[in-house]
């Protein structure tokens, strides 16, 4: 069953875009109205809509309205990096065109595929059998494998990201975001600032990293726990894909599944079986400094959080339940801390 906060808005939540059914028919293949617009009511980044016509459905991302951060919203690199991976297998939606032309509907958009498929959200997985709910995560890790296996100058995407200093230029980003977020001080956020740039492991390989590689952020098929679709490409780039792979693990070591006394008893995989799958697919002997990127990816929802809260204030985000998130930040900066205790702060 798919979430509910996933389905579109109803048909009277369309945006008013006179132009964009001209703009489809001239850069679309095969589009044909009429076209109804319905809004989808998730995501806090890159307002996403679904484009219904009587022959076939597609999706529209865009860029929100407002001031933005530098570098936030690349619905334009989304795009690029969907257009290189379609064709090699890759479970991603098609894209079929990308406008510059703020005009049209107010912003950059681009149009893509719309993929057929479950989007759950509780990574404990209530709605699915027993039997399939360790298959989904399985496939999860199989499908990131096959992403960092791809070569990013075979695709034409080398100049996607610089070359080596990953980690060190993420802590750069989400400081600087953080910084140009906040009205407040959090003493774990200052800690974490000072701590992580010091203590960056040793980036031992490259390749084609998402960024924000979770289970809302794909689909999984109707009727099989495979991955049908990764979804929301805003933040990848090309770098280290042990943050990718810690990023999907943190469930396992911050959050619902962590506070399961035996994750299996609920079917799940646990946290060295999803490890040795990653290892095993990857060639990887082992996954060192799993608590420095446990306590990055907490440091960096909570500088995303704050980004959010930020927007709410400024009255650019979307969901109106976004000012709220603000007590949320402080907890996630301490869970982070914790984790670099851990890795020896």
């Amino acid at each position: 069953m798919t979430d509910p906060k996933a389905a579109p808005k109803p048909a009277s939540a369309a945006p008013e875009w006179p132009g964009l059914a001209d703009w489809l028919t001239a850069h679309v293949p095969g589009f044909a109205g009429p076209l109804a617009v319905r809004a989808f009511d998730f995501g806090q980044s890159n307002p996403t809509y679904e484009l219904r016509t009587p022959a076939r459905s597609y999706v529209l991302r865009r860029k929100p309205a407002g001031r933005l951060l530098a570098s936030a919203h690349a619905v334009d690199r989304e795009f690029r990096v969907l257009a290189a991976l379609a064709p090699t297998g890759l479970p991603v939606p098609r894209p079929y065109a990308l406008c510059e032309d703020d005009a049209v509907i107010g912003s950059m958009f681009y149009v893509m595929e719309k993929v057929e498929g479950r989007l759950f959200r509780d990574p404990l997985l209530p709605e699915l059998p027993p039997a399939e709910r360790r298959q989904v995560y399985l496939s999860m890790v199989e499908t990131l494998a096959r992403l960092h296996a791809l070569d990013p100058e075979a695709l034409g995407l080398a100049d996607f990201g610089r070359a080596g200093n990953y980690m060190a230029r993420q802590v750069e980003r989400w400081t600087r975001q953080y910084r140009a977020s906040t009205d407040r001080e959090i003493p774990a956020m200052e800690r974490l600032i000072a701590w992580l740039p010091r203590t960056i492991p040793a980036q031992t390989r490259t390749s084609i990293v998402h960024g924000d590689y979770k289970l809302d952020n794909v689909l999984i098929a109707p009727t099989q726990p495979r991955l049908a679709a990764i979804l929301d490409w805003e933040l990848s780039t090309v770098g280290d894909p042990l943050c990718d792979f810690t990023y999907m693990l943190l469930n396992w070591a911050w959050g619902p599944i962590a506070d399961l006394p035996e994750p299996a008893a609920a079917h799940l995989p646990t946290r060295e079986e999803l490890a040795a799958a990653y290892c095993e697919l990857t060639g990887r002997e082992s996954l060192p400094d799993l608590d420095w990127f446990f306590a990055y990816n907490l440091f960096r929802l909570a500088a995303i959080i704050e980004g959010i809260v930020g927007r709410a204030r400024e009255g650019t985000a979307r969901d109106p339940a976004a000012a709220a998130m603000a007590a949320r930040t402080a907890p996630m900066a301490e869970a982070a801390w914790r984790f670099a205790e851990r890795a020896g702060a």
